[in-house]
């Protein structure tokens, strides 16, 4: 297993590879991201459709959502949530500022187009005709609660789930083996869904099938329009996203493990040093 430290070191690595991508390989891969997330999406709707008790229907969705993560960390691919701990690397002064918000930009568009994709396929398919079209309803009604929430419930709510996303990106980098990747990131995106948090990308996946739903089938939803995705859902879970998963995640483990206190670091690595040596 990789010491909290370790993962610190080695994300600074990954930060540079990261902006220094090719655009387009950027972009591909951020759709293939997209696509894994709106995928998770509608297995964890569908496979709570039927479940009567509200609690367990969530728990239900809770539990197939972290498959979403665990295809972009092992597949490969660039999600925008995840993302955002480049911070790390430009604290170190190996990333420009230009250059990371350069990938956050493609990246997000990608994640975007792929969650885009993944939605009107599904609806176009018409998957939501399931259990008699009440997936069509729920799919809807995911979408409608996104988008007439107030605001501030959106940006905290935002916050909190990038909060728990980057600290299952960086446990994940704490095991050496896929099956400890998984295990590892599986129950802080579990937390997130469970408690109703809020993904910027998840929601892009939510949000644009309740839209493509609700035009397929007519079913009404007053709140539920591409303006109130856009400024009411999406623009504050981003800006809660950036908060939650940069400034407190990204920020917080660089100033704990990086930031250069010369006789912190050197105690720190002695300590790493003689647990390894107790394994």
């Amino acid at each position: 297993m990789h010491s909290p430290l370790e993962i610190a070191k080695n994300y600074i690595e990954i930060g540079i590879n990261k902006v220094r991508m090719p655009i387009i390989k950027m972009f591909v891969l951020a759709i293939f991201a997209g696509c894994f997330i709106a995928i998770a999406g509608i297995g964890a709707t569908t496979a709570a459709v039927s479940v009567e008790s509200a609690s367990l229907a969530r728990l239900v969705s809770a539990m197939i959502f972290p498959a979403g993560l665990a295809m972009v960390l092992i597949a490969g691919s660039e999600l925008f949530t995840g993302n955002n701990l480049i911070i790390i690397s430009v604290l170190e002064k190996k990333v420009k500022v230009y250059e990371m918000l350069i990938n956050w930009i493609v990246v997000y568009l990608g994640n975007l187009a792929g969650t885009l994709l993944v939605a009107f396929l599904i609806v176009k398919g018409h998957t939501p005709d399931l259990f008699d079209g009440a997936l069509a309803s729920s799919i809807v009604n995911a979408a409608n609660v996104r988008t007439t929430m107030a605001f501030s419930d959106a940006l905290i709510r935002g916050i909190l789930c990038n909060f728990l996303v980057c600290i299952a990106v960086w446990m994940s980098f704490a095991a050496k083996k896929i099956s400890g990747k998984i295990i590892a990131l599986y129950f802080p995106i579990m937390i997130f869904v469970l408690c109703g948090f809020e993904h910027s990308i998840a929601d892009m996946y939510y949000v644009s099938a309740g839209l493509f739903t609700k035009a397929e089938y007519g079913i009404e939803a007053e709140g539920l329009t591409w303006f109130n995705f856009f400024f009411k859902n999406l623009l504050p879970v981003t800006l809660g996203n950036l908060v939650g998963g940069c400034l407190v995640v990204g920020v917080g483990y660089w100033y704990a493990f990086l930031k250069p206190f010369k006789a912190k670091n050197r105690a720190l690595e002695e300590e790493e040093i003689i647990h390894a040596e107790e394994y």
